[in-house]
């Protein structure tokens, strides 16, 4: 059996990287039906055909999910569906150009806020309550590196990925009796359309980055997604809270 046999899975940001390597795996891996969610229709339709291709089953879903309005239709609608939400990966998220501190305009602290942060506050508060309904089910988000240490430039989204960690371990700590195990990915450097375009637009900091990463190279998304896959299946059944580093050893803590 695979380690998603049978289940119900919503993956966010699914439409290219991570997300898209993710829910591919979770079709192979014997899920019941993946949820691809996405703003983006032409990739989303792409990661459904590559699931659906391989004999998994796949939805697209186009939700932008900093509207809690449209989160709850979501959930709803995949519980109307399916009869129930087993796992969510709430993936999706933004990166900006690296800048000065104090030159940070707050119109992109607040977008970045709201794609980073508050869009897995919103996913998690829906998801949750239909898994405490259920009796049980597994949640990851993705945090970062920068969860954890500082990304040059970058404070809006240092900011929002040690949210991220911050409201993974409260509700792991809140959901712990109730049959809900809540986890973090927090990956390293991965070779994503949305780090190539962080790269192209600050070039000198992905030389400076590429320079120290382990082996000078970038992750691979399926690296990624394979461990959030495997936190959300039985495999890790005692495994909760957790902020599981995916990025080849560069942090260090």
């Amino acid at each position: 059996m695979g380690l998603a046999e049978g289940k119900v899975v919503l993956v966010t940001g699914a439409a290219g990287g991570m997300g898209r390597a993710g829910a591919e795996i979770f079709g192979r891996e014997g899920a019941a039906h993946v949820y691809v969610v996405d703003v983006n229709d032409a990739g989303g339709a792409e990661t459904v055909a590559a699931v659906t291709g391989k004999g998994g089953a796949a939805t697209f879903a186009h939700v932008d999910v900093t509207d809690e309005e449209a989160v709850a239709a979501l959930v709803a609608r995949i519980v109307a569906e399916q009869g129930r939400l087993d796992c969510a990966w709430n993936n999706a998220g933004i990166t900006d150009v690296s800048g000065p501190f104090s030159a940070l305009a707050k119109d992109a602290w607040d977008r970045m806020i709201a794609v980073n942060l508050t869009s897995v506050f919103l996913c998690m508060k829906h998801e949750l309550r239909q898994m405490e309904a259920q009796g049980g089910g597994a949640i990851v988000n993705t945090s970062s590196g920068a969860g954890i240490v500082a990304a040059p430039g970058l404070p809006h989204y240092t900011a929002a990925k040690h949210g991220v960690l911050g409201i993974t371990k409260a509700a792991a700590q809140e959901y712990n009796n109730r049959g809900i195990r809540v986890n973090a990915v927090c990956p390293g450097m991965t070779d994503t359309p949305m780090i190539r375009s962080w790269f192209d637009s600050s070039p000198e900091v992905a030389k400076a980055t590429l320079a120290v990463m382990p082996g000078g190279r970038l992750g691979q998304p399926e690296q990624v997604a394979e461990a959030a896959v495997w936190l959300c299946s039985e495999s890790a059944g005692w495994v909760s809270g957790l902020s599981m580093v995916v990025d080849g050893g560069f942090v260090n803590r």
